[in-house]
């Protein structure tokens, strides 16, 4: 197949096949007696893959890692559940911060329902943030 049926068989653009390729993610296309890429089902593995991986956020370096790994050696396994264990403890940070985020949301939603009309916006936001401190 050529690139933008690639490109659309896995949901991605052109231009990023040509950066996976660029970055050694996917092995160099053989090319046909047109000069086109010629992609093959392998092609179309790897890239189902990355992009897979991509959207549990695991970097491009770590894919790369990834891939490398040919067989399922002690080892191997590991790092691998070493790679997994950083990305759900990153996950769980987040997911901590942004519920602090939503508080912070919310009580700030509450003060302005609470507040009276003519009261200064700015003035009110501005007793919130970290930056200044407004009596």
């Amino acid at each position: 197949m050529r690139i933008g049926q690639l490109a659309q068989a896995v949901g991605c653009t052109v231009e990023t096949i040509r950066f996976y390729e660029q970055q050694g993610l996917l092995p160099t296309p053989k090319r046909n007696a047109s000069n086109y890429r010629i992609y093959t089902d392998t092609h179309l593995q790897r890239l189902s893959f990355i992009c897979y991986c991509r959207t549990l956020d695991i970097s491009l370096n770590e894919i790369k890692q990834l891939i490398n790994l040919n067989s399922t050696s002690e080892q191997q396994s590991k790092e691998l559940n070493a790679l997994l264990d950083r990305h759900i403890k990153d996950i769980a940070k987040r997911i901590h911060e942004l519920d602090h985020l939503r508080m912070q949301l919310i009580q700030l939603k509450g003060e302005f329902n609470h507040s009276e009309k003519d009261q200064d916006l700015m003035k009110t936001l501005l007793r919130h943030s970290h930056f200044v401190r407004l009596k």
